[in-house]
C-alpha cells in the first residue's frame, strides 16, 4: 500500500500537540520524542493512504495495521514499541476529550520471541572442565569453580560470593540466597563434592586467607573475586579447550539446565534448582532441549 511521505496537516497538528504535552509532563529526551514522532507519522501515513485520519482510526484499523506489519515482516519489537506509543497518544486524546474511545484497548502487543540461551554440548563441558592446569593453584581453583557451577546451576554472582558456611559436604548441598533474598538448597553431586573436598583441604589454604575469612573461592590477592574476573577466566579456559562458541556469563548455568532436561529431568525440579520464581522463565530451556531432540531425530530416524 502506497504511503504519503508525511501525514496530513491535521494529523501533524495532533502529533505536535501530543509531543509538546508529553515533553512538558515527562521531560523526554530529543531522541525519544523523535522515535515517538516516527512511529506516529508512520501510522498516520498508513491511515492517510486509506483515506482515514488518526481521529478516525478505530480498533479495526489498528488491528489491520498490525496484520499489515506482520505481512511486511517487520520486527515484533518495533511493532510493540509503536503500539506502546499509540497507547500513550490515544490516552492523551481521551484525557483531553478529543476522542471518546481508546482504539488501543484490548489490542495485544505482538509476542516477542525470547532468544534461546547459548549453551554447550556435554563434550564441550568436559573439554572446558579439563582445560585448567591443576598444578597451578589459580587454575585448580577455577576447575573446582567450573565443577560446582555445572553441578549446581548457580548464578555466577552466587558462585563468587559463596561462603564456607553455605556448604554442607556431609549432606552434599549448598544453601544459596538468590534473587529476592530467596533461599534454596542445591545438591552438588559426587563429582563436585570430591573436587570441593580436595580443594578446601589442599588448595584454598595456599591463598593465605585470614582465619575468619569464609570466602570459598578467593582471588589471587586473597579477596572476593568479581564476576568479571571469573568470566575472564572462563573465556581463557574455553580458548584453551578449543571452544570457539560465543559464550555468555551464564553459559554453564544454561548447560546445567539443558542437560538435565535432555536426560529426563522434570521441568519443575529444574525450576527449583535454578531458583526461578516463575516456571515460564524455566520453560525457555525446554526449547533448547527440543531443538536437541529434533536434531537427534533428523540424524538417526530413517525418515528424519
Amino acid at each position: 500500500m502506497a504511503k504519503a511521505a508525511l501525514p496530513s496537516q491535521r494529523d501533524q497538528q495532533l502529533i505536535d500537540q501530543f509531543l509538546d504535552a508529553i515533553w512538558m509532563e515527562k521531560g523526554l529526551s530529543d531522541n525519544t520524542l523523535a522515535s515517538y514522532r516516527r512511529d506516529l507519522n508512520h501510522y498516520a501515513c498508513w491511515l492517510n493512504g486509506r483515506g482515514e485520519w488518526l481521529l478516525d482510526g478505530g480498533r479495526l484499523a489498528l488491528q489491520q495495521h498490525l496484520s499489515w506489519r506482520v505481512q511486511q515482516r517487520m520486527k515484533a519489537s518495533s511493532t510493540s514499541r509503536m503500539l506502546s506509543c499509540l497507547r500513550g497518544f490515544y490516552r492523551y486524546l481521551l484525557r483531553e476529550q478529543i476522542i471518546s474511545e481508546d482504539p488501543t484497548l484490548r489490542v495485544d502487543s505482538p509476542r516477542r520471541a525470547r532468544p534461546l540461551p547459548k549453551t554447550l554440548t556435554e563434550q564441550d563441558v568436559v573439554n572446558l572442565l579439563q582445560a585448567p592446569d591443576l598444578a597451578d593453584p589459580i587454575d585448580h581453583r577455577d576447575r573446582v569453580m567450573l565443577e560446582v557451577l555445572y553441578a549446581s546451576g548457580l548464578r555466577v554472582t552466587e558462585l563468587v560470593e559463596l561462603q564456607l558456611g553455605q556448604i554442607n559436604l556431609n549432606h552434599g548441598v549448598i544453601r544459596v540466597l538468590g534473587k529476592g533474598s530467596k533461599e534454596r538448597l542445591v545438591p552438588l553431586g559426587d563429582e563436585a563434592i570430591h573436587w570441593l573436598q580436595q580443594y578446601l583441604r589442599d588448595v584454598r589454604p595456599q591463598f593465605g586467607l585470614p582465619a575468619d575469612d569464609e570466602t570459598v573461592f578467593p582471588s589471587k590477592r586473597g579477596q572476593m573475586m568479581t564476576r568479571q574476573t571469573f568470566w575472564y577466566r572462563i573465556k581463557r579456559h574455553a580458548l584453551n579447550a578449543g571452544i570457539d562458541k560465543e559464550l555468555s556469563p551464564h553459559v554453564l548455568r544454561h548447560a546445567f539446565a539443558t542437560h538435565l532436561l535432555n536426560h529426563g529431568a522434570d521441568l519443575r525440579v529444574v525450576q527449583m534448582l535454578l531458583g526461578h520464581s516463575d516456571l515460564s522463565t524455566t520453560q525457555i530451556y525446554t526449547h533448547v532441549a527440543q531443538h536437541r531432540l529434533q536434531s537427534l531425530h533428523r540424524q538417526h530416524h530413517p525418515r528424519g
